[in-house]
């Protein structure tokens, strides 16, 4: 369950397996909701534990992000929304605890029943609940936001997402229920994470309107903060809402701790390290190994100036690969695509790229309970068998895991098995160039979107161009990067996809054929599988931890041989850095991004 809009490379620990699901006949926390029906925190909690209440308001903090943004409304297809736009303005009717996996705890909504037969949950809104412009959070709202995210206005991964929400009533004043099309053990929690919109403001000055044609129209919001000013593409400045309605919430006790958050934008993660140094800004998360090894010393961090430090957590790390897209006719054959993955070498890459920080990824759940082990057995075989004259015989007879490097004749091994299944494919070196029976030399371009990368891609295209592949590759303005990437104008790209420890109707997004040609879907390589959308479904509607566990690891094996992506590497722990201005709680969040993290930290008076 989670809906994936930002990069994580993280893991889970077991030890919350008994946490998964609930009894049939066990009532449910009105202040919470979970998946087995308990709760870490009782209705009487006053903050999350990972949060202080010696924190203290006040001051400002100075961010960064990359690239530029173009609008307004972050939940639109078009176009870029500035970075903490949502996180900051916006609120849904509950909140995730981060340190619990799998719970719920009512924000806007103060009361939370789901149904006995688990097909409805039913809404009781907090009376205090305002916008930012001092109008109360009414059903209304509520009913006009389910409407919105289940429409074509929004971003697709929205309409997905709340697919299985299949209307509302309106039970009187403050009262609101949603009913589903059918029971899925996460639909309850689904519905408690959508942004509640204001109405009568949208109605009076439209909603995509917003974004395609009133750009520097002021969001309005529940969150605790509103925005005080926008330079396009520069910089955005939110103000916390002096007269925010749940500054004493115990879901908000001690956090959003900045009365200013100024977010400033850079051209790409190298300048933007440079002036972290030079002191334009107080945070960084490193997503860059040498720049972490190599590029953090100097006397400010001696002196204790700027702090360097790692932070654990666990979450689910997912995977990250190079995606082939295959709507182009290069990549519709498996076989191309096995080959395109056996050259690369990343016992090299890791070792003299990344200072041996990294994992590599060794499944579409990496790291996790869920990932595919051994052969498939019992109810994860009984999942693929109706599949199986559709699947290649690796599903069910080869382990999961990816080409074995290390040195020179290892690489050597995996190129000469890569130029024989090209030949296999109909492909044949002619003259240094890769061509197929009609003259067509193999050609494609890597779109990134950072320069980072260009030197892990220089690696790989030269181990390409010894199999007579002519491989480029550039980065992209991150403005048209995202338009390219909404519309699958691609060829290969480094793609990303978050798992949560409970996976769920996000994946429609992430494989099924409906999404395949569904302008700004997550199918970025453009899956079209009988089996695949039958397995997804199979997660989707799983009853038990069992079914979830059996279904996740046979749709893992199915994409795994698939070939659709070259599995790179993942990291469990963030790496940060940040002036010695902070103070923060003495207990670390276990599921969280850096974000998360900073907005339960104070300044130092």
């Amino acid at each position: 369950m989670v809906l994936d809009r930002t990069f994580f490379h993280l893991f889970f620990m077991t030890l919350f397996f008994s946490a998964l699901f609930y009894p049939a006949h066990q009532a449910l926390g009105s202040h919470g909701v979970s998946l087995d029906g308990s709760l870490k925190y009782a209705e009487n909690f006053s903050h999350f534990d990972y949060t202080s209440p010696k924190a203290e308001k006040g001051g400002t903090l100075i961010l960064h992000d990359i690239g530029s943004f173009d609008k307004m409304n972050p939940f639109t297809l078009k176009g870029s929304p500035p970075y903490g736009l949502e996180a900051l303005i916006f609120e849904p009717l509950a909140v995730a605890a981060l340190d619990e996996p799998f719970s719920q705890y009512g924000l806007l909504a103060k009361d939370i029943e789901v149904a006995a037969d688990k097909k409805s949950v039913t809404f009781t809104l907090n009376p205090l609940a305002r916008f930012s412009d001092g109008s109360p959070v009414t059903t209304a709202d509520v009913a006009y936001s389910l409407d919105l995210m289940k429409s074509d206005k929004v971003h697709p991964q929205f309409n997905y997402y709340y697919a299985d929400i299949a209307g509302y009533d309106v039970l009187g004043e403050g009262k609101i229920r949603f009913n589903f099309k059918r029971p899925n053990r996460e639909l309850h929690m689904i519905a408690t994470q959508i942004n509640i919109l204001p109405k009568k403001y949208h109605e009076q000055n439209g909603f995509a309107e917003v974004q395609e044609q009133r750009e520097l129209l002021l969001p309005i919001g529940s969150g605790p903060y509103v925005v005080a000013s926008v330079d396009i593409g520069k910089s955005i400045t939110y103000k916390r809402n002096m007269h925010y309605w749940a500054k004493d919430h115990p879901t908000r006790k001690g956090i959003f701790n900045y009365d200013t958050i100024i977010v400033k934008y850079y051209k790409d993660p190298i300048i933007a390290l440079e002036a972290f140094k030079a002191g334009e800004f107080d945070f960084i998360s490193i997503n860059i190994a040498k720049q972490w090894a190599r590029d953090m010393d100097g006397r400010k961090f001696a002196d204790g100036t700027l702090v360097k430090k790692t932070f654990p957590h666990l979450n689910n790390a997912g995977i990250q690969g190079f995606l082939m897209n295959t709507r182009r006719e290069l990549f519709q054959d498996r076989k191309v695509r096995q080959a395109l993955g056996l050259a690369l070498d990343f016992s090299w890459i890791n070792k003299s790229l990344f200072h041996d920080q990294y994992t590599r990824n060794n499944s579409f759940f990496s790291n996790s309970y869920l990932a595919a082990k051994g052969v498939p057995t019992g109810l994860e075989l009984e999942y693929l068998e109706p599949y199986r004259q559709l699947l290649p015989q690796e599903v069910f007879t080869t382990p999961l895991g990816a080409p074995v490097t290390g040195d020179q004749q290892a690489l050597r091994a995996n190129l000469l098995q890569a130029k024989t299944l090209l030949n296999e494919a109909g492909w044949h070196v002619k003259d240094g160039v890769l061509t197929n029976a009609q003259g067509r030399p193999f050609v494609f371009d890597i779109m990134l979107v950072s320069p980072a990368f260009e030197r892990v891609m220089a690696s790989y295209v030269k181990n390409l161009k010894k199999l007579g592949i002519q491989a480029s590759y550039r980065t992209l303005d991150q403005t048209l990067y995202v338009e390219r990437l909404k519309t699958f104008d691609f060829d290969m790209i480094v793609a990303v996809y978050g798992q949560s420890q409970s996976p769920g109707n996000e994946q429609r997004n992430y494989w099924q054929s409906s999404s395949a040609d569904k302008i700004g879907s997550q199918n970025y390589a453009g899956i079209r599988s009988p089996a695949v959308d039958g397995l997804v479904d199979r997660i989707i509607y799983a009853g038990t931890k069992n079914e979830l566990v059996a279904a996740c690891s046979a749709l893992d094996r199915v994409l795994w041989y698939g070939y659709y992506l070259i599995p790179n590497w993942y990291l469990p722990m963030y790496r940060l850095s940040y002036r010695d201005k902070f103070l923060a709680p003495s207990v670390l969040p276990l599921y969280y991004d850096p974000f998360q993290l900073l907005m339960t930290w104070w300044l130092k008076k």
